[in-house]
This record gives C-alpha cells, structure tokens and sequence, in this order.
C-alpha cells in the first residue's frame, strides 16, 4: 500500500499512476472556477464497531467474525478521506456518492473526523431497510451544491417477502444558477447468481428510469446525473434496455441517457471477479446534460475510472491487478475497498462571474 506522503507527492505533481502506467489528470475544475467535480465510491463495508442491536453488524464488531476495531474503522475513515483528496488534486469533489455506509454516525466521523474535516461537507442520508444496515449517502460541498430538496425512493419488490434493499437517494440543488438533479443508487447484488438477482436490478433499474421520466416531462432539458453501484454492466439488460442508458452518442432520441463510462468495457473495470474486471459503478447523464450547448454539462472524456496505483496491488492469481481491498474473505487485508471510484467533470459553459 502507497503511504499517506506518497499520495501527496501523487497528487502535488499533478498525476495519477494508473494500472497502464503514469497518466495525466485532468485538472478539478473547481480549482479554476470553470465547473465542479463528482465522485462516486463502494467503500466496501464502512461499519462503526458498535453493534447496532436494529441491524445484521454483528461480525463488524470487535468480537465478530472479522474483528473488527476502532483503530482498522479509523484507518478506513482516513483512507477513503484520501481517495477523495486523490481525485479532486487537492480539492475534494463538490458532491461524493458513497454506498455501504453502515449510518449517519460513520458520516459524520468521516466529513468530521478525517482529513475531509476542513471542507465543510454536509451529509444527506436516511437509514435504509436493508438488514445488513448498509445505505448510500451524498456528501455536499455548500459553496458549490446549494441543497434545494431531498428525497429516499425505496424500492418495493413485487416479489412476496423480498428483502429490503437500499433507498435510491435523490437530491436536487443549485450549481451557480442553474438546477442539477442528483441520484445515487447502490441496486441488489449477484450474490445467489446473476440470473437469479436480475429481476431486481431491473426493477431498481425502472424505478430509477421512472424518476428520470418525471423530471424530463416537466423539463426535457433537465440537468441529470445518477451515479452508483449498479451491480450491473452497461451493457446487461437493466442498464441498455430498462434504464436505457446509451453507450454511445449515435442515434440518440428524446429521453435516451448516456453511460459514458461504457467506453472503458473491456479495457478496465471498477471491480474484479474470478478474474474479470467488470463496470458495475458508473454515471448516467440525461441527454441535456451531455449536450456542450448547455450552461451545465458533461464531457464524455471527463468521466474516468479513477485507478491509481495506490488503490491496486498484484492479483495472487498473478494475472494484472486488483483493487487492494479492506478484507479478502474474512481476512484482514488493511487496503482501500473492492471497488474502485469513479469521477466526473460538470463544465460550466462559460466561467461563473
């Protein structure tokens, strides 16, 4: 693992060691007045070691299956304040979509109680009906998002006595003076296999293409960003044909979304399984938002895979890398998280005055 100095002297000098080697970073708009960046990120169990009698946490305790303790819970906190430096060059993102976050306590440890402490974040989040406890959550940068409404869309399955999953979270706010609406989502998993689970990602999948509906019939030109774990590829059927999120710009009709970080598929991913490197957490614009003619937009190239190489080691398959995870089983690993993050550029057409 690249200690703390050598994520300074990472970012100091305006790189990022990426799995194909030293690449240029593109600069945070923030630091020019030109934009804002966003950032996405599977932190990979942040659990506080109290138990919480109301949720399934026992085995992140300190007398749980993974031993779990206030200096490894203060390490995780410190580490994920780091990645977020990491990608914003000494600016951290003005909005951070987080999922598996076990409450509003480890929130507030993390935007109070570690290096992200001097930024002045402010959290939104709502306790999920998942059993495990874990939620998603968007930290906010005031000076760039200012807050106008949020909301928790929990997902009802149709399948009798389904269990809970995580809320969709929605957030509408002010960039400069224009309107951004904001998701983050983290969809049910593949564990018990992906045929088996899909039915529910792709009724997360309509639940999320429902919302956008909403707004796009109220404005087709509305600013929308929704950024998560989807447990899904973008090219799987919840992602293609329920949300419809297109991989590419050709042909595009009113409604259509743009998945721009399918540009990567088998290039790189965000996670790796048996081997694989797959994209499950990405970011969908709407077609508005995606447009350069807007006051608010997104180039296709800013939305990255951050994949710097203090978040990777060596697979002990010894084919390439994977991310240096935080357990690996229920082993102690001390690393980062299994996934990684992944960011994008909001352009201002012209420079806020």
């Amino acid at each position: 693992m690249v200690g703390h100095a050598a994520v300074q002297k990472i970012v100091a000098i305006g790189l990022i060691v990426s799995s194909g080697g030293v690449v240029a970073q593109a600069l945070n708009p923030q630091e020019n007045g030109k934009g804002i960046r966003v950032m996405f990120y599977n932190v990979e169990n942040l659990f506080h070691p109290d138990d919480d009698s109301l949720k399934s946490d026992e085995e992140f305790t300190p007398e749980g299956l993974r031993y779990w303790s206030l200096n490894r819970y203060r390490e995780k906190l410190a580490d994920i304040a780091k990645v977020a430096i990491a990608i914003g060059g000494w600016e951290p993102p003005a909005l951070i979509g987080l999922c598996e976050i076990e409450n509003r306590r480890c929130l507030d440890d993390l935007v109070f109680n570690s290096p992200l402490k001097k930024f002045g974040y402010q959290v939104i989040h709502q306790e999920s009906g998942d059993d495990r406890g874990i939620d998603v959550a968007l930290l906010v940068r005031p000076e760039y998002f200012a807050t106008l409404e949020t909301r928790f869309h929990i997902l009802k399955f149709p399948e009798e006595n389904s269990r809970a999953s995580r809320d969709i979270l929605y957030a509408k706010g002010l960039v400069g003076d224009d309107t951004l609406h904001v998701f983050v989502n983290h969809w049910p998993s593949r564990f018990g296999g992906q045929m088996a689970t899909e039915s529910k990602r792709q009724f997360a999948a309509s639940t999320l293409r429902a919302h956008f509906d909403s707004l796009l019939r109220k404005n087709p030109n509305a600013l929308i960003l929704a950024m998560g774990d989807y447990n899904d590829h973008p090219n799987d059927p919840s992602m293609y044909s329920v949300l419809r999120a297109k991989t590419d710009t050709l042909n595009l009709t009113a409604g259509d979304l743009l998945n721009p970080i399918s540009r990567f598929e088998h290039q790189k991913g965000t996670h790796k399984y048996e081997g694989e490197w797959g994209i499950l957490d990405q970011i969908i614009l709407s077609q508005a938002l995606g447009q350069t003619g807007q006051a608010l937009y997104v180039s296709w190239m800013s939305v990255q895979i951050f994949d710097a190489d203090f978040l990777l080691e060596a697979d002990a398959s010894g084919i390439g890398k994977i991310p240096n995870r935080t357990y690996v089983g229920y082993q102690y690993h001390g690393g980062f998280a299994d996934h990684l993050p992944v960011y994008a550029d909001i352009l201002f057409r012209t420079e806020m005055k």
